[in-house]
Formats: structure tokens, sequence, C-alpha cells
């Protein structure tokens, strides 16, 4: 997630796992920045994303699956190597945020036009944007940022995993898109209300000040 100060950062469990701190641990002795392990999020994203695009292949998709959780693993990693590391950088608040905006659309996108229906695919990207606006533009005005909701990135990420595991299945018995096109809705509605609910969450906490 990039080098977030600790009153952004979004919280996982999985950060206290000895595989993610020795993994972190490694990663800093080699000389990796945090940065660059943030751009690495992006190339996993467009992997997952043009493996979703450009084949229907049951291994295809179980690879695709395997990219939308290896763009999470740099996104825990990056946070850790930056934080926990100490090779903060000025410019790592860019790297926060920018790289999980595209690798966001590059697979919600991918899985909107692999199911049939382009504008389902944008307009969940959109709101999965939007959520993440919410939560940095709380963090604007002095509040905590929100992570919360029934949609927040991990979550997203879950339900499009699920929605490609599934996928590869159908796709042994079937030439049908029915599961890519189930985890798209379900991102878009859970998004509009994570984006609901945050606003809110964010307009009350204003009003309390």
């Amino acid at each position: 997630m990039g080098e977030e100060e600790d009153a952004s950062r979004r919280p996982i469990a999985s950060r206290s796992s000895s595989w993610a701190i020795g993994l972190s641990a490694w990663l800093v002795r080699t000389g990796v920045t945090p940065n660059c392990i943030s751009l690495f999020s992006i190339l996993f994203a467009g992997i997952g994303a043009a493996l979703i695009l450009f084949t229907a292949h049951p291994i295809a998709m179980l690879c695709a699956a395997i990219a939308v959780q290896m763009r999470l693993v740099c996104n825990l990693l990056d946070g850790m190597v930056a934080i926990e590391g100490g090779k903060k950088t000025k410019s790592g608040p860019i790297y926060n945020e920018f790289p999980d905006r595209i690798a966001d659309s590059l697979l919600i996108v991918a899985a909107g036009y692999a199911c049939g229906f382009p504008w389902l695919g944008w307009l969940s990207a959109l709101l999965a944007a939007l959520t993440a606006y919410i939560r940095v533009f709380g963090g604007s005005v002095g509040l905590p940022q929100d992570f919360s909701g029934i949609m927040a990135k991990q979550r997203r990420m879950a339900v499009l995993t699920a929605g490609l595991l599934a996928q590869s299945i159908e796709t042994l018995i079937s030439a049908s898109r029915w599961s890519l096109l189930i985890a798209s809705i379900i991102i878009a509605a859970g998004s509009l209300v994570t984006c609901v609910t945050r606003t809110i969450s964010l307009s009350r906490s204003l009003e309390s000040l």
C-alpha cells in the first residue's frame, strides 16, 4: 500500500503473519524500494486483466485469480517495507494511492468486458475509486481515514478472486460468464453502499467536531 503514515494505514491482519514479516525483511535487505513494490502491483493487475480479457481457459482464470492475490501481496509488502523497514520517502503517499486505483480499474474493468457488460466494469471501477476518494478526503479534513464498508479493497478483490475461481469451473461446462457477471454486480453494488456509508460517517464526524 505504499508508504503510509500510521493514521492513514489500512488495518490488515496478515501484516503480523510470519511469512509477511519474513518476506518484507528480506525485501528490505535486497534494497528494493517500497515505491517499486507498489508499481509491481500494477504489473500483476495488468497480467490478471489480460488473462481475463483475452482467454476463457480454466487455467487462465486460475492464474488471473493468483494475479489478483499477488497484487494484494504487493499492497501489503510495500507498506511494511516503508514503515517497518524504515524506507519511507516524501513521494510515498503518491505511490500509496495511485497504483491502487490503476490496479483496481484494470482488473474490474476487464471483468466487465469479459462478462459482456463493459459499462458494468467501468461503473464498478468508478465506484471503487470513489470509495477511496471519500476515505482520503476524510483524511484531508483532519479525520482518521475510514477503511470501513462492505466493499473495501480487500473485499472487492476477494469477490473478484472468488468469481474467477468459479469462472474456471463454469468454463469447463459452459461458455457462459455468469460467475464474472455476478462478481461484477456484487462489486458495483457493494462499492455503492460503501460510498454511502462512508459519506454518512464522514458527515457525522465533521458535524461532531
